[in-house]
């Protein structure tokens, strides 16, 4: 039965229809062939309130509208402008400046999608300004757009703890260290194909030790809301959900600072944040539907004791999870792939003896990759929107990044201390 209406639910979305809407028909479907009309109206009155009630689900948004005020101060052109000054000089500069922009958005806004969306609008016009390839360009900005999934606060690492019922401060502050990485990573990806290929970057503008010391100026606000969540966090001081206010009131100090608040913008500020929280809360409200079918059919249970028949090293399951979430990002939404893998999968992690935190940093690598590679590719999308250019000429700039990305997976998957380390130092 559990195949069944897993297939039904697979066939309503490959049909388009809206992962909410297939998670609660799937779901409740199951739950009337199991225990007739009783248990499916028990479910389905008491899990919306249940659900939606939980206290640690404030934080999703609270980091949404901290994003959406953060797009609103335009503080991003001069993140990039402050990234330029200093690294713009060597080969590929401003390629490296806009993964430190994209870094430095990420810190304070949460929304890969928004970070996409504000780079393609101010570093990717200035990279083909100064003769940068088409798709160097495009590549970098897509790829850059990921770190806000990463880098705390980020709303894919709160959304999986929130499903995996995992300590979301932790999983927050595993994110830091990957997230200098993956930044690194994509800056050295820039250098070495300007270095094959040195017509792909011309070289930037020198600026003098005063000039780039000014522009810092720009940079104390972002660190200052960055250290109000992220430090508040790591030192014990406030709980996620405590932060995730913290860093929508800072946000709107930044705007406010930069002029850009009146009626309009403020409305439409909120109005965005609430649309997307609403549809991510309705799909977790659905998804509570269909994971109690697979609770009452015991399917998890089934799978850990499958696979713990099969004989085989850990690793080797877990190398073919992981491929299985490369697949399945390269077909659908990462919200939805949280959403629907890791009530299954994370039961067989910590059967196989891996830490659910690292997995959940792991598992939002894998879903950076999945935001770059086709056929859904979400931030290339995106990126070509906002920038006008072809969807060819941008995926084929992001592949380079894809290849690095995997190299950093493979190191991060065979040295789980790299994320762990600054987890275990917080404040209890």
């Amino acid at each position: 039965m559990a195949a069944g209406i897993t297939l039904l639910l697979f066939v309503m979305l490959a049909l388009g229809t809206p992962v909410a809407f297939s998670l609660a028909i799937a779901g409740s479907l199951g739950l009337f062939m199991i225990g007739g009309l009783d248990v499916l109206a028990g479910v389905i009155m008491t899990t919306p309130l249940s659900t939606a009630g939980s206290y640690e689900l404030i934080s999703i948004p609270m980091f949404i509208l901290m994003a959406e005020f953060v797009i609103m101060s335009g503080v991003a052109e001069g993140l990039f402008t402050a990234a330029k000054t200093w690294v713009g000089r060597v080969p590929g500069g401003l390629g490296m400046a806009t993964a430190l922009a994209g870094a430095g958005f990420g810190a304070i806004s949460g929304s890969s999608t928004a970070s996409a969306a504000t780079l393609s609008a101010t570093t990717m016009p200035a990279m083909l300004k100064q003769g940068y390839d088409p798709k160097l360009a495009g590549g970098v900005v897509a790829i850059s757009g990921t770190l806000a999934m990463l880098i705390p606060p980020s709303i894919a690492l709160v959304l999986y703890g929130i499903i995996a019922d995992v300590n979301i401060g932790q999983l927050l502050i595993g994110g830091v260290i990957p997230g200098i990485l993956v930044t690194l990573t994509i800056m050295a990806t820039v250098y070495v194909l300007v270095l094959i290929d040195p017509s792909a970057a011309p070289p930037g503008q020198a600026y003098t030790m005063t000039e780039k010391i000014r522009s810092l100026k720009v940079v104390g606000p972002m660190l200052l809301l960055f250290m109000a969540v992220t430090g508040v966090i790591y030192s014990g001081i406030a709980t996620p959900t405590e932060a995730s206010g913290i860093g929508a009131f800072g946000a709107f100090l930044l705007a406010i600072k930069a002029g850009t608040v009146n009626r309009k913008s403020f409305m439409k500020a909120l109005t965005h944040a609430a649309h997307a929280s609403c549809m991510i809360i309705m799909i977790i409200v659905c998804a509570k539907i269909f994971g109690y079918f697979l609770t009452m059919t015991q399917s998890t249970q089934m799978i850990v004791a499958w696979v713990g028949s099969l004989g085989v090293s850990p690793w080797v399951v877990l190398v073919f999870i992981l491929f299985g979430y490369l697949l399945l990002g390269c077909l659908m939404d990462q919200v939805a792939i949280l959403i629907l893998t890791v009530p299954v999968v994370l039961p067989l992690i910590k059967a196989l003896g891996f830490d659910p935190v690292w997995f959940g940093v792991i598992v939002i690598v894998v879903a950076e990759v999945g935001l770059v590679t086709p056929p859904v590719g979400l931030n290339v999308f995106v990126v070509a929107r906002y920038a006008k250019r072809p969807l060819q000429e941008i995926f084929a700039g992001v592949w380079p990044h894809v290849f690095s990305h995997l190299m950093l997976l493979s190191v991060l998957v065979a040295f789980p201390s790299i994320i762990l380390w600054l987890p275990k130092q917080m404040a209890p």
